[in-house]
């Protein structure tokens, strides 16, 4: 019998095209506000035109959560014809998306099974790639939510930000706030906390340099964790200056420890909050 089991996940997994035909997965955009209009991301906005008007107008856009009707309509006619779904979401402590897919879950017969990535980004898009090996594998939707759901604590999402300004200017990240102006000069990392279902604190700071930086937080962020699963890594990044995300590619490619590496362009509903020259790296362990 053949296994009908779709997977979704929000469009901020950040996945190319490439990749999401390669794992078949299906996204439902967030919405981007910008000037009272709202935009599909990745579908009529674009990243470098979020940066242009805020370098225009010092106005940031507003992302609003993929609502309940926005995964209704797009998962129902999968639904209709006799699929289960898979969806994975923008870790729940950052966005209402995972507690609308459990409402849209219910609206749906509870043919759809949430997972909570408890992350961001690539972050959620490793996941996503795990969700769709398993259903290539023939799993049942249950077990392939429950199996993935379990994965989440293993999931290692941090960045790099070259300026503060666009952080400050959201309000996004309240650890940052203590800061304040002292911090002009230093370039922090950011860590995505799984355990506290995808909250963003701040790592370790740095100065200098910014691609030494990188370079810097590459190993740093590699010598954090043992038994690193070496199946893929991923390097994301907003927008970058001298292709820097081309070189920290080849840094980490150097270490020799994973398989497959993914250079992916961050959406703009990440990047509205971190800012041009953003870049981390994105792995799982075992």
């Amino acid at each position: 019998m053949e296994n009908k089991v779709m997977l979704f996940a929000d469009s901020s997994i950040d996945l190319s095209a490439e990749l999401r035909e390669r794992y078949d997965i299906h996204t439902v955009p967030i919405h981007v506000i910008l000037d009272d209009k709202v935009y599909e991301d990745g579908v009529d906005i674009t990243t470098q035109q979020i940066f242009d008007h805020y370098r225009e107008t010092k106005q940031l856009p507003k992302t609003a959560a993929i609502n309940v009707n926005d995964i209704v309509t797009a998962l129902k006619p999968y639904v209709d014809d006799g699929y289960e779904i898979v969806y994975i979401s923008l870790g729940s402590a950052l966005s209402s998306s995972y507690r609308n897919s459990c409402l849209a879950s219910e609206e749906l017969d509870g043919k759809v099974y949430p997972v909570d990535s408890c992350s961001l980004s690539t972050g959620a898009g490793l996941l996503a790639i795990e969700a769709a090996e398993r259903i290539a594998q023939g799993m049942p939707a249950k077990q392939v939510a429950e199996e993935v759901s379990a994965l989440n604590q293993k999931n290692h999402a941090s960045f790099v930000l070259d300026t503060l300004e666009f952080l400050r200017a959201g309000g996004r990240c309240s650890a940052l706030a203590a800061f304040g102006a002292n911090l002009l000069g230093l370039k922090p990392s950011i860590k995505v906390f799984n355990d506290q279902n995808g909250a963003m604190g701040v790592g370790k700071k740095y100065r200098g340099k910014f691609e030494k930086i990188v370079f810097n937080y590459i190993d740093d962020t590699l010598a954090e964790y043992e038994n690193i699963k070496t199946d893929r890594a991923f390097v994301t990044f907003s927008t970058m200056d001298n292709d820097l995300e081309k070189k920290a590619y080849e840094y980490l490619e150097s270490k020799g420890i994973f398989k497959e590496i993914f250079i992916t362009t961050a959406s703009g509903t990440i990047s509205s909050h971190c800012g041009p020259n953003t870049i981390g790296i994105l792995f799982m362990t075992n």
